[in-house]
C-alpha cells in the first residue's frame, strides 16, 4: 500500500479507451479512485461529481481514473447511462487494487466479505504518492480532491 511520498506502483489497465499505463501519464497529476462496483448509488455519486469537476481537475493538469473489478462492457454501460467522461479501468482480478490497498473486508446486512474499498490516490507529476483517502464517502469527495489539488499546485494557477 503505498505511502505519501513515495512512488506509486505501475501498472497498466484496460479501458474503454484502450490501454492505459501510469508511467504514460508521468508530467500530469493524477487521480487514481478504485470504486466497489459499476451502477451502485455510492459509486454513481461519485462518478457523476469528478465527471462534473473534470474540466477544472483538467484546466488543472489531471487526468482521472476510476478503477473498478467490472468488465469493460459494464464500464460502457454505467459510462453512457449516467454520461460520464471519466476513464474508467477494468480490473478484473483486482490486481492493482489490491496494490494499492484497496480490497479488504467488507460488511453489509451483518455478512462479511472481500471487495473494494473506497480509496482514492493523488498522484504528483514525477510519480509519487501525494495524497491518499482511505475508506472514502462518496458524496461529496470528488471536490474534497479537487481542494486538495489547487492547494497542491499553488492555488490553480
Amino acid at each position: 500500500m503505498p505511502e505519501p511520498g513515495e512512488e506509486a506502483p505501475d501498472f497498466c489497465l484496460p479501458s474503454l479507451e484502450g490501454e492505459v499505463c501510469l508511467r504514460d501519464l508521468r508530467g500530469r497529476w493524477v487521480v487514481l479512485y478504485f470504486y466497489p462496483r459499476d451502477n451502485t448509488p455510492g459509486c454513481t455519486v461519485e462518478a457523476k461529481e469528478f465527471t462534473e469537476l473534470l474540466p477544472e481537475f483538467e484546466r488543472l493538469g489531471a487526468v482521472v481514473l476510476g478503477v473498478s473489478k467490472d468488465s469493460l462492457e459494464s464500464h460502457r454501460r454505467f459510462a453512457e447511462k449516467h454520461g460520464l467522461r471519466v476513464k474508467l479501468l477494468s480490473d478484473p482480478e483486482h490486481r492493482v487494487i489490491e496494490l494499492y490497498g484497496a480490497w479488504g473486508k467488507k460488511k453489509m446486512r451483518g455478512r462479511e466479505y472481500w471487495g473494494t474499498v473506497r480509496t482514492t490516490y493523488l498522484i504528483d507529476p514525477e510519480g509519487r504518492v501525494a495524497r491518499v483517502w482511505r475508506r472514502v464517502r462518496a458524496r461529496g469527495h470528488a471536490a474534497r480532491v479537487l481542494e486538495e489539488l489547487k492547494r497542491l499546485v499553488g492555488g490553480g494557477k
